[in-house]
């Protein structure tokens, strides 16, 4: 089933990413993210030095938005609520004996938020946007307040403290990104001598976002198909982190990712989707998870090992249940080597090297010198042909060379001396080994493997043909998914590739398989 590209969408969004991004150097990734969350409902938290461009990026991200309001402010241990979510309405207070804020110019009657400095905030502010950023209400008075924020951004140049007060504001903030100085010298010196304004809203009005267009985008992105290799992988990503938090080694590495940050997560990744035009989610949606899963720097090379890893080997493996039927196919070999094959033990006169190197002659003392011959030399011996062959005593000297060749019996050697071919035996052992019986199997037995074979076969055919249509549209859209970097798709592409062959591998061994018990007589 052919993947539909809603291609009207997606050139609407790379042209507004376009316009955004004009005059901006280096921060393609973070007004992506940043535009992206703001889709989702989301928030994304900016790391980086003063002077990188993070309030820049909120600026420019509410021309994003027809008719877009925003809110910025620095915050500092002094910000009151007052300055926040906007000032106490004397009015209400004396007639209506009301407390009630007028809110309008401030953070909830704003569409996007910039709120830099973030862990400075008191706890009266931090309590306020707890609510906002998960629900989406503001507690205004005695009355919920619905707020139509799209997207809150929030930076600092430090992550938050140790300090379990931050703890629940710092999980509200799904996407983290670090934005450091500008790297390539031409983008350095474009942007130190480019004059044009950045701050002006330069967005043909066409691209920008309406309210009633959002709406139906929101509920279109909710009707996203999440398939089942996303959410295997996003599972075992999830496994993964715990199996690492549970080594004892790791006890001051905690990743700890609760239940809510991977339903949002999900939904970032069903926008990502719907952004790039597609009606399901793909593994290259997945790589967005390194963005989310990460609480200090550290975190973010594990993240991204665990993501790429699990994507790697378990992607569409999982979706076909690759590991599953790995077994069942093993199991099934188990059970007809079981029935076929008999084992049979059969005693045996082998040769016994006294080292590694020589054979004992079994000959009496007052025959010609000699007691030992170098396995090698025996081993170049003719039964036909007599060859000059060295003879050694008991300490290994070299003590005769005579003709010989190989007696027509078994471990024998058959050497020339005084005109005569006398015949010697070599030291043998009598050792056991193992010969396996092949039994042609019962005919109920036979019709049942029959069964079994058409069974498996058939279902691999299944799996074969759901990555053969699945594979061409998936893997053209790899290196085209506009918030995740194209070196991701040969990762995508390598573990679809791995199954394919695995699947073609697994129906050889049942080929293989029924042969051997089809062809016993």
């Amino acid at each position: 089933m052919e993947i539909a590209v809603n291609t009207d969408i997606r050139t609407r969004f790379q042209e507004l990413l376009e316009a955004l991004c004009k005059g901006l150097y280096e921060r393609e990734e973070a007004v992506q993210l940043a535009l992206l969350t703001a889709l989702a409902g989301e928030s994304i938290f900016l790391l980086g030095p003063p002077g990188v461009g993070k309030s820049l990026i909120a600026r420019r991200l509410k021309f994003a938005f027809r008719d877009g309001k925003s809110f910025e402010y620095l915050m500092s241990k002094f910000s009151t609520p007052d300055e926040i979510f906007g000032p106490i309405s004397i009015k209400k207070l004396k007639e209506e004996d009301k407390y009630e804020r007028l809110t309008d110019r401030y953070l909830p009657g704003a569409n996007i938020i910039f709120l830099d400095e973030i862990w400075k905030a008191g706890p009266a502010i931090q309590n306020a946007l707890l609510t906002i950023l998960n629900e989406k209400i503001y507690r205004n008075g005695d009355e919920d307040m619905k707020v139509n924020i799209r997207g809150i951004i929030t930076a600092s140049n430090e992550l938050p403290p140790q300090n379990k007060s931050l703890a629940p504001i710092w999980d509200r903030f799904l996407v983290r990104l670090e934005i450091g100085n500008i790297k390539t010298f031409n983008n350095f010196i474009t942007m130190i001598t480019n004059t044009e304004d950045v701050y002006e809203d330069n967005i043909p009005t066409e691209v920008k976002l309406g309210e009633s267009e959002l709406e139906e985008w929101s509920k279109a992105i909710d009707a996203i198909e999440v398939p089942a290799e996303v959410l295997n992988t996003v599972q075992l990503v999830k496994y993964q982190l715990e199996e690492h938090n549970a080594k004892p080694n790791n006890a001051d590495k905690q990743i700890l990712i609760h239940d809510r940050r991977w339903k949002k997560m999900v939904h970032l990744m069903r926008t990502s989707a719907f952004l790039n035009g597609r009606d399901k989610v793909d593994l290259m949606d997945c790589f967005l998870m390194t963005h989310c899963l990460w609480n200090t720097p550290m975190h973010r090379e594990i993240i991204r090992d665990t993501v790429t890893d699990a994507v790697r080997k378990h992607g569409y493996s999982m979706a076909v249940n690759l590991q599953a039927l790995k077994k069942e196919v093993a199991d099934f070999e188990a059970d007809v080597d079981a029935e076929i094959k008999v084992k049979h033990n059969i005693t045996e006169e082998q040769l016994m090297p006294i080292n590694e190197e020589y054979y004992e002659l079994l000959k009496e003392d007052n025959q010609f010198e000699g007691k030992y011959v170098t396995i090698k030399q025996y081993r170049q011996l003719d039964v036909s042909d007599t060859s000059v062959t060295n003879f050694y005593d008991q300490n290994f000297s070299l003590v005769n060379r005579l003709r010989s060749k190989k007696g027509a019996q078994q471990h024998v050697i058959e050497v020339q001396f005084n005109d005569s071919l006398l015949s010697f035996g070599l030291k043998t052992l009598q050792q056991e080994r193992a010969e396996i019986i092949y039994k042609k199997p019962h005919k109920i037995v036979q019709q049942y493997w029959e069964e079994r074979y058409e069974k498996l076969t058939n279902y691999i055919t299944q799996q074969e043909e759901k990555v053969r249509q699945h594979a061409p549209s998936e893997l053209n859209h790899l290196e085209d998914n506009i918030f995740v970097d194209k070196k991701w798709g040969e990762v995508v592409r390598s573990n679809m590739q791995e199954v394919k062959e695995a699947l073609q591998s697994l129906k050889l061994r049942l080929e293989k398989l029924q042969y051997s018990y089809t062809s016993l007589q």
